[in-house]
């Protein structure tokens, strides 16, 4: 049995969802000079997804995440552990920060810290976490029981 769910769900959903996405980016790549960053941007991501889960369902989800939700999850622990390492293989000690610096043409100077690095790997565990457990709940696909 397929429910079609409410044209104002399925709009409200549309508008609300991407405004939440944009949000907690903004959290992640702030959050190494303010609070918020990977986790609480990861947690906000998730409640876009389970926005369009309860107006679209479990298919819905899937169609929006470049990866498995699990392999979301393995991502972000390999870049997490990787750059939290980066200090151990310069002689630095466990999740010491580095800083890279650019002087661009047309932009001028950009910074971005390791940390930031780090927190995208958190942002995509939180997410990929919160994926998995709105795929589980959702409606097994066909011929799986």
């Amino acid at each position: 049995m397929n429910i079609r769910p409410s044209l104002l769900a399925e709009t409200g959903s549309r508008t609300i969802a991407p405004t939440i996405v944009i949000v907690s980016l903004f959290l992640l790549v702030v959050g190494h000079d303010a609070p918020g960053g990977g986790f609480v941007g990861g947690l906000l991501g998730g409640a876009a997804l389970l926005v369009v889960f309860l107006s679209g369902g479990r298919n819905e989800v899937e169609a929006l995440l470049p990866l498995p939700p699990r392999s979301l999850v393995g991502l972000g622990m390999a870049v997490s552990i990787s750059v939290a390492s980066l200090g151990l293989v310069f002689g630095s000690a466990f999740l010491e920060a580095g800083k890279l610096s650019l002087n661009l043409w047309l932009i001028g100077e950009v910074s971005a810290g390791s940390a930031l690095v780090f927190e995208v790997g958190v942002y995509l565990v939180v997410l990929g976490l919160i994926a998995t457990v709105l795929m589980e709940l959702g409606s097994p696909e066909e011929g799986e029981s």
